[in-house]
């Protein structure tokens, strides 16, 4: 396990496992943890051995946002061009899980979303909150949950401030699964298995070209596509993919 204080990385196999350590704040969100953040997406997309990462809280809930009192000083949550908490506009190129307990709301919410799949412990809290303290949810979830659920039910949560439990997202589809309260980091290292055996450049290019087909023309997403998966259909490890699924035995990967 590797330490910057606020924020804490453990290898579990092939997984990152990103712990945000903050717990008598409830993991709210200042310049420290921003950059920590970043440099954890750093280490997860630059180590090949790692194949996904999963990103948690500690103390039994996930973030509360944005620290308001290091903002009132002045302080900064937002690093580089990661944006806030470090992973709000540029996360990791590698798949992200998020494993939430207790309550991910306004920025802590963002942080999730943020991620590639979520997972949430029953009875866990996620919303929006910020217009009660007349800011603005300007860390993703407006830019996000429109593609992810209702107009109207997302008008609802950046209207209202209200939140509400992980089950409610869970039929809207933003929760992927949901976990007993203290088993979310472990239904994520699940997940995160099921991710971790496919091949990382196959990974890597599916996550890209799901992210990035919201912004393509229609006359031009099939071409956009080939550049991305093209690659990965020539590489040894699509190769050992084909010659591993005939030869009836699990593929070792090589990521080229």
């Amino acid at each position: 396990m590797s330490e910057s204080g606020v924020v804490l990385t453990e290898r579990r196999g092939n997984v990152l496992l990103i712990t945000l350590n903050r717990p008598e704040v409830r993991n709210a969100v200042n310049g420290a943890v921003a950059e920590g953040v970043a440099r954890a997406l750093e280490l997860l997309d630059s180590d090949a051995e790692l194949a996904l990462g999963i990103l948690t809280g500690a103390g039994g809930f996930f973030c509360a946002g944005m620290d308001l009192g290091a903002f009132v000083r002045g302080e900064s949550p937002w690093y580089g061009d990661r944006g806030f908490a470090g992973i709000a506009q540029r996360s990791a190129r590698k798949p992200l899980i998020a494993a939430i307990e207790g309550f991910a709301v306004a920025g802590g919410f963002e942080v999730a979303l943020a991620c590639d799949l979520i997972v949430a412990a029953k009875g866990a809290k996620l919303g929006i909150p910020e217009v009660k303290r007349s800011l603005v949810a300007a860390g993703g979830a407006l830019l996000r949950l429109p593609k992810r659920m209702p107009y109207h039910a997302v008008m609802e949560l950046a209207l209202t401030g209200d939140v509400l439990p992980a089950e409610r997202f869970h039929q809207f589809g933003v929760v992927n699964s949901l976990a007993e309260p203290g088993e979310s980091v472990a239904v994520a290292l699940e997940l995160a298995a099921r991710v971790a055996k496919n091949g990382p450049l196959a990974l890597i290019a599916s996550k890209r070209i799901l992210q990035e087909q919201f912004d393509w023309a229609s006359a031009d997403m099939w071409e956009k596509q080939r550049e991305i998966s093209g690659p990965v259909f020539s590489s040894e490890d699509a190769k050992e993919g084909a010659s591993a699924f005939k030869e009836k035995r699990e593929p070792v990967w090589r990521g080229r």
